[in-house]
């Protein structure tokens, strides 16, 4: 369970906010200057757009290493929101749950597929406003994935679930900032952990994903494959190398 608001703003192992690239990119973009509610929303587009969609070597990463990889997913880029949002003085906690495997279905396939667990670690970050607890979850996929994304999805769909992308409104996902919640995994979410107040207590109680062999395969083999295919989604948008099709590698409802 989360803690007051004064600790909801402090520096953790994993969210190491005081290191000095996140303070610079911080004072560098003026974040701290600006109203609470463009503040939230600046750095949330900032993770959103600017740190890519990509899968890094395990969840548990420092918030100034997901920052250097430029590129994270659902608890990387959690980890680096609330360490961006603290850094600009914006208490926040996590909210920690599990989605089925099949949300990832399009991005991992075949025997690799076979072999993720049922059920994979998801959190998201979660601001306080005048309405109660907001959640971040649409900060995850940024808006050149989704368009590659849109162009597997056959025309009509309204709910989705696969490429990384659960969600009953395909049309309109909730990813902007306006002060209510954001969602862009939502529908994948078969377990509900409750709040923590950072995510190094969430990990301490819950582990990770994966351990042994599979880690290391994941580490070294299955996460280049699935940021690979990740990059060629992202560049179906531009240059349409991507074709239409190839729906059965995830859950379309209409």
């Amino acid at each position: 369970m989360e803690r007051n608001d004064s600790a909801l703003l402090q520096a953790t192992t994993l969210l190491d906010w005081q290191t000095p690239d996140i303070l610079h990119l911080v004072s560098a973009r003026g974040w701290r200057e600006l109203p609470e509610f463009e503040r939230v929303g600046a750095i949330y587009r900032f993770v959103r757009d600017e740190i890519a969609f990509g899968y890094n070597e395990r969840d548990d990463l420092p918030a100034s290493r997901v920052l250097e990889d430029g590129y994270g997913q659902c608890n990387t880029k959690t980890i680096l929101l609330m360490a961006l949002l603290r850094a600009a003085g914006i208490a926040c906690r996590l909210h920690g749950a599990t989605i089925h495997k099949r949300l990832q279905k399009g991005v991992v396939s075949g025997l690799f597929y076979l072999l993720a667990p049922e059920s994979i670690l998801h959190t998201w970050a979660e601001v306080k406003g005048e309405r109660g607890w907001t959640a971040l979850e649409g900060v995850i996929l940024d808006k050149p994935y989704l368009d590659g994304v849109r162009q597997f999805a056959p025309s009509g769909t309204r709910c989705m679930l696969g490429y990384a992308v659960g969600t009953d409104n395909w049309d309109a996902p909730a990813i902007e900032w306006e002060g209510s919640d954001t969602a862009i995994q939502q529908t994948g979410v078969n377990r509900d952990y409750g709040t923590f107040g950072d995510p190094d207590a969430f990990y301490l109680r819950h582990g990770g994903n994966l351990s042994g062999i599979k880690s290391w395969l994941y580490r070294h083999a299955v996460r280049h494959l699935m940021n690979r295919k990740v990059a060629r989604i992202r560049a179906a948008a531009f240059i349409g190398t991507e074709s239409r099709g190839a729906t059965n590698e995830s859950t379309w409802r209409s």
